[in-house]
């Protein structure tokens, strides 16, 4: 899909970061816009930047993906505006860190329902509109180094960006008998509102480490422009796995070719965040002895 004039492109997190870029790029492609997030004002700030640049917005409205009902119901009020989409992107998402015995219940599944369930909602409410269309088409999913490789303190993180990524996966051969291309981008470090807010459990948010690891994550990250234009690469040039990050490709190649190497290198990243930020001790177990 080379051209996105007026072609009709949905997309989430359209409120900050990646998702406000994206949409800002795909208008001044000429796109159609139909804009989702869960934040109503910094949505509506997307749209009235988008439209004062001359971009096109036929629908924006605030939900969370996470509910496949209200994903549902956007679905439905969007097609009966002109018909299927040609091109949907996922792009919103949550992160939260932290080692197994910090982490709990809810840190789980609150990241599995919007990284996972949430692009699935959407996939499953406006994809077979596209295929019945017969007009092709494109998908994006917005995965991360933490799909493709063993981050330390990221396996919830990592649980719901490694299904989004087996997802794409199955659906780069199901949906190309459709005409349908889908790119799964794996960005690394992103300055984004996210690096901010994203909480990591069982250390002090305000401590001068955390404050260190924020300070550095900011001076190597991507900006949200640069991933914007590498995620309508993909779409134009139909490629399926985009990074934004040349750390992130060379360490990914690392885990094909050289496996033993990459095991040192992510053993030697644990020990440094561990050291960095000093989780919270295990707790007694439930029924044990307590020392």
């Amino acid at each position: 899909m080379q051209d996105l004039t007026g072609r009709r492109v949905f997309i989430t997190g359209a409120a900050s970061g990646i998702g406000r870029a994206t949409a800002a790029r795909a208008a001044a492609k000429g796109a159609v816009l139909f804009l989702t997030d869960l934040d109503a004002d910094g949505l509506g700030a997307t749209v009235e930047e988008v439209r004062a640049a001359g971009g096109r917005v036929a629908y924006a409205k605030a939900a969370d993906i996470s509910s496949y009902e209200k994903v549902r119901a956007m679905a439905d009020e969007v097609h009966a505006d002109g018909g299927p989409v040609d091109v949907v992107m996922n792009i919103a998402g949550i992160s939260i860190w932290g080692t197994v015995q910090s982490l709990q219940h809810r840190h789980w599944r609150a990241l599995v329902e919007v990284d996972l369930m949430g692009p699935i909602h959407v996939i499953e409410s406006f994809v077979p509109a596209m295929i019945a269309a017969g007009r092709g088409g494109h998908l994006v999913n917005v995965s991360s180094a933490a799909g493709l490789v063993g981050l330390p303190w990221h396996a919830p993180y990592s649980a719901a960006k490694f299904g989004l990524r087996g997802v794409s996966e199955v659906l780069r051969f199901d949906l190309r008998l459709h005409r349908i291309g889908v790119t799964l981008v794996c960005p690394g470090a992103v300055a984004t509102p996210l690096t901010e807010t994203v909480e990591i459990v069982g250390v002090d948010q305000d401590s001068p480490a955390i404050r260190r690891l924020r300070a550095n994550f900011r001076a190597r990250a991507a900006s949200p422009e640069q991933v914007a234009t590498k995620i309508l690469y993909g779409v134009h040039s139909g490629r399926y796995l985009v990074h934004t990050s040349r750390g992130v490709r060379l360490l990914h190649a690392l885990q094909r070719v050289a496996p033993p190497l990459y095991v040192l290198a992510m053993r030697a990243a644990n020990r440094a965040m561990t050291r960095l930020l000093r989780p919270a001790p295990l707790p007694p177990q439930a029924g044990g002895d307590t020392p």
